[in-house]
């Protein structure tokens, strides 16, 4: 079988083939690069490869490589994409991997190439000839915008384990859970007009105000009636992060948009919470005799739980010596555990590097997280016997 390039290599090369994806359309790129790298390394590895270009997205893939056969085995999952970069304000080139200070520089070096280049060393060293159950790598697209990747992968069903693991920057703490995410969008219409005489137009600014009290009030009611001792921010939150209306200060404002996004707890109905924001708009377009309109930017995300009785979270526990704990942010959890697979987030990097200027993995993240995926495919795709039920 021949080798793989180093692990800095493979990791070099992943970082120096752009895959950014993003809801604006000029930064938006695709994932083909990255996708032929690894199916290329998997493949001189032994696996089975399938690459899935996204029916609505051609241009962007999935990639599921096998090796093996079962109806259990292990998922060791990530996504391909990586947010856009702030031009200017990095120490080097985002593009090329750079190690100062015992740290690894680069876009997606922690979220999540890394995780990649660390799988791959890790799988090449270990005697992988006789699986009892099968070990599978999966590498998404879209992660960081649509998630397009992973809910394709939930409609084509052709995803099968028992175990999964997510290799997103958890600086090698055991997750179990998080919150899911809804990205809203709501549009008042009014009447534009000069603004002499404030009969000649409907202000959409001033409707908006009461759109946002509203919503305020209703923020405040989550926050009384939701809670979860389990998590840092133990409540629903709700982030007003832009807005955009009118034109000039001489003009009544004809149009008004704000962007919020709305953030659950394990156990609440993201599309309940949406019919009740959209119960709440039709009094203030009465009140106001404007039009408001209430769209998703994005398909949402349902939080993400897996007991924490679970034996892949028992086992990380064992193997990284760490309690699992839950994170504010969103994954692709939510999608794996609908499959039918008990998921746990867990990977080398912090998430306070992602999304960053000069993101980076700190080296001494790597050998550890090495011996969690060796200690997972030893139990689950290489021992004889099930985990107990």
């Amino acid at each position: 079988m021949p080798a793989l390039p180093s692990l800095i290599s493979m990791m070099t090369q992943l970082i120096a083939s752009p895959s950014i994806s993003c809801s604006q359309a000029h930064w938006d790129q695709s994932n083909k690069g990255v996708i032929q790298l690894l199916e290329t390394w998997l493949s001189s590895q032994g696996f089975k490869c399938e690459v899935m270009p996204l029916p609505d997205q051609p241009h962007k893939c999935n990639l599921i490589a096998t090796l093996g056969t079962g109806d259990g085995g292990l998922v060791l999952a990530g996504h391909t994409d990586t947010v856009p970069y702030d031009e200017g304000r990095w120490q080097s080139d985002p593009f090329t991997l750079e190690e100062r200070d015992q740290k690894l520089y680069g876009l997606g070096s922690c979220d999540m190439k890394g995780f990649f280049a660390i799988v791959l060393d890790t799988v090449q060293q270990m005697e992988l000839s006789d699986l009892k159950q099968p070990l599978i790598v999966l590498a998404t697209a879209d992660e960081e915008s649509s998630m397009s990747g992973a809910r394709a992968l939930v409609k084509s069903g052709t995803l099968k384990a028992r175990y999964a693991l997510i290799g997103e920057p958890t600086s090698l703490t055991p997750i179990y859970a998080h919150k899911g995410i809804m990205m809203e969008r709501i549009q008042v219409t009014g009447q534009a007009g000069h603004s002499s005489n404030p009969a000649l137009g409907n202000n959409a600014l001033d409707a908006m105000h009461a759109v946002m009290s509203e919503l305020m009030t209703f923020r405040q009611q989550l926050k009384q009636n939701y809670r979860d001792a389990s998590f840092v921010i133990d409540y629903p939150t709700m982030n007003f992060g832009c807005i955009h209306g009118g034109d000039n200060p001489n003009r009544i404002c004809g149009r008004c948009e704000l962007e919020f996004d709305l953030r659950a707890l394990p156990g609440m109905s993201n599309q309940a919470l949406m019919a009740e924001i959209e119960q709440r708009l039709p009094q203030i377009e009465e009140k106001t005799g404007t039009k408001i309109q209430l769209s998703s930017l994005f398909p949402d995300v349902p939080s993400f739980y897996t007991t924490v009785e679970s034996d892949i979270i028992k086992t990380c526990e064992s193997l990284t010596k760490r309690q699992a704990t839950t994170v504010a942010f969103a994954t692709e959890g939510s999608f794996l555990n609908q499959m039918g697979m008990e998921t746990l987030i867990l990977g080398p990097g912090s998430i306070d590097q992602a999304h960053q200027p000069n993101e980076f993995m700190a080296l001494d993240q790597i050998q550890p997280m090495q011996q969690v995926i060796r200690g997972l495919i030893e139990r689950y795709c290489l021992q004889t016997n099930e985990p107990n039920q």
